[in-house]
């Protein structure tokens, strides 16, 4: 109980400079982010208003990503609700977004459709470190476990969108540079014409960086970075109820690193990174009836590199055939239902995995909406396992303009063993005990309930209790690095997040969110790199017909921990302010800037790696 009065009293000091002589400025001025009616299509995978969902989804629009100006699309998710990150050593690497501390690979991350997953990686999970912000329209993000309609493993969604301009062509160019050597050149292409529309995107990023690892005091190199993205996109309407989309993708990463290993531990390390994804869709949509038939696939390759040595090499495939379809003309309901088969290879093993689900969606009221749905899953090596999830929202009309909304839902999951942790354990380099394990699956649940309060357009909160639990989860031996071991009992994961977004003026608006967050392994001990206390808190302010554009963030974290051979390590509380600015020239000419670290403030979110001090980035954009 005190822990949880401390998570509120730390809520309300957080958001207390929104609450003084808000009352009379309610009415006066319009909020320009998302309000309840908004559809978004993660949660159910049916477009849905946001006023009718139990779950806890929230929104960034492509102005709110160009505000931030971060050119790696993890550091804007981070400041997300119920989001956290930790990585090693900035551009480029080893990156973990933990949505409601959970582990970073169980964030299914998803672009135009295609799962951004790795099966090279000991975990199938994303590589969030190379995914840049340029190209990027949307984001949804869905927390929780998220089994039901995404794979049981599914501990959070993100799901991205790239630019959809149904109207006439739009084509941009931007070159940023600034600190540690940064130079980006970006552009992208968008725009319809008749039944066929298309986006292009490509991205060039360069970073000399800065030395990554503390303990790299012989050499102490700058650890640099390089990034080429290509992503398209071309959809056609084939007539009035059926289209085309295909998707292609391909990334190419080179990062430098510190603290690799050959013979004995040197700084001259070198990672190379490829990946390249395509998706094909065929789906129909009438008034009462969809149906969508994709199958995609990624194919992943990562090398390390020692001393100019080549170290480590391995490759992935993802291959995915997936069917969802609805029906939304039925009487007092609508059912959401798919199927998917799902192909994972790396290090010469290879497995599937089967699903099918089905979900109801009540229709019967205006003010009440409850979904419950079951998938199964039927995976080679772990056999069958069932998941579920329910939910509930009940919207409570306070005047004209004011809108109050209950929620609560409930979800369950599972996780097999990954490729990789099998192969581990039974390779050369593990030892007892991991060497005598036998590694069973993790599974898992997560309940919440939340209320969100709606006043006109200028006001939105929301208050949210979470408690999410893992059983016997697999963990890596940071104590004797024996391989692979699991943490038999429950793992927990809970507490509340507290959001708000407030118009003060025509030209102002604040927007801030907290997470208190009680994180537990089975013996007790807290969870590592899941800080107790985050928080973000955002300011912009709008002149001179929006031309000018200036935004101030400020980030928090508290309480969090490290593992150093079996030792817990206390890791740093630390804050970070940024600032940017953007000033439209003309129609076609803006120019931008951004100050990230302001304090230069020093500090780590992985024992023994550097973060960047202050830094200063310029740049151009042109409209084509």
């Amino acid at each position: 109980m005190p822990g949880k009065l401390s998570a509120l009293t730390g809520a309300a000091l957080f958001f207390y400079p929104l609450i003084p002589g808000f009352a009379q400025q309610l009415r006066e001025a319009p909020h320009s982010g998302p309000g309840l009616e908004e559809v978004v299509v993660t949660s159910s995978r049916l477009p849905t208003p946001l006023r009718q969902i139990g779950t806890s989804v929230a929104v960034l629009t492509e102005a709110e990503i160009e505000a931030h100006g971060n050119l790696a699309l993890v550091d804007v998710l981070r400041q997300m609700p119920g989001s956290g990150s930790s990585s090693s050593g900035g551009a480029g690497k080893a990156t973990s977004l933990n949505i409601r501390g959970e582990e970073g690979f169980r964030t299914l991350t998803i672009f135009d459709g295609m799962r951004l997953l790795d099966p090279s990686l000991p975990q199938i999970g994303p590589q969030l470190e190379q995914l840049m912000s340029s190209g990027v329209s949307r984001v949804e993000v869905l927390r929780g476990p998220q089994g039901l309609g995404y794979g049981a493993d599914a501990g959070g969604v993100v799901n991205i969108f790239s630019r959809r301009d149904p109207g006439n062509r739009q084509a941009d160019l931007q070159w940023e540079q600034g600190s540690y050597g940064t130079r980006q050149v970006n552009g992208n292409l968008s725009g319809s014409h008749e039944a066929l529309d298309y986006f292009l995107s490509a991205v060039d990023f360069h970073s000399d960086g800065f030395n990554s690892r503390r303990s790299d005091v012989s050499l102490a190199d700058a650890d640099g970075y390089d990034n080429t993205t290509l992503h398209g996109r071309i959809g056609y309407q084939l007539d009035d109820s059926w289209r085309l989309d295909l998707v292609h993708r391909e990334v190419t990463g080179n990062s430098e690193f510190d603290g690799c290993y050959a013979l004995t531990t040197i700084h001259d390390c070198e990672s190379d990174y490829r990946q390249q994804g395509s998706r094909l869709a065929l789906e129909q949509r009438t008034a009462d009836v969809s149906h969508s038939l994709s199958y995609s696939e990624t194919r992943t390759r990562r090398q390390s590199f020692a001393a100019r040595q080549l170290a480590f090499a391995n490759r992935g495939s993802l291959a995915r055939w997936e069917y969802t379809g609805s029906l939304t003309g039925l009487s007092g309901f609508d059912l959401a239902f798919g199927a998917d088969r799902e192909s994972a290879e790396a290090g010469g093993g290879s497995r599937h995995n089967t699903g099918l689900y089905l979900e109801a969606l009540s229709d019967f009221s205006d003010s009440l909406f409850v979904t419950a749905g079951l998938r199964h899953d039927d995976n080679d090596d772990f056999g069958s396992n069932m998941s579920y999830r329910v939910s509930a929202a009940y919207l409570l009309e306070l005047g004209t303009d004011s809108l109050l909304k209950l929620r609560t839902a409930f979800g369950t999951g599972f996780r097999a063993p990954s490729l990789y942790e099998i192969q581990y354990n039974a390779g050369p380099f593990a030892y007892p005990p991991a060497s005598l394990a036998t590694l069973q699956q993790e599974t898992s649940r997560g309940a919440e309930l939340g209320v969100e309060y709606l006043t006109g357009t200028s006001l939105r909160l929301e208050l949210v209790y979470f408690d999410q639990q893992v059983e016997d989860a697999i963990y890596f031996d940071l104590s004797g690095f024996s391989g692979y071991l699991q943490d038999l009992g429950i793992s927990r994961s809970s507490g509340v997040e507290l959001s708000a977004s407030y118009s003060l003026s025509r030209n102002l608006e604040l927007a801030g969110n907290y997470l208190f967050n009680d994180t537990e392994r089975p013996d007790g001990r807290q969870r590592v790199r899941r800080p107790e206390q985050l928080a973000n808190l955002a300011l912009t302010y709008r002149v001179w017909e929006d031309r000018l554009m200036v935004n101030a963030f400020y980030r928090v974290s508290r309480d969090s921990i490290d593992e150093v051979f079996g030792t817990v390590v206390p890791l740093d509380n630390f804050a970070v302010l940024d600032f940017s600015v953007r000033y439209q020239l003309s129609d076609s000419v803006s120019l931008f800037g951004r100050i990230e670290n302001v304090t230069d403030a020093r500090y780590q979110e992985v024992i023994d790696y550097n973060t960047a001090g202050r830094a200063a980035f310029l740049g151009v954009s042109f409209g084509l």
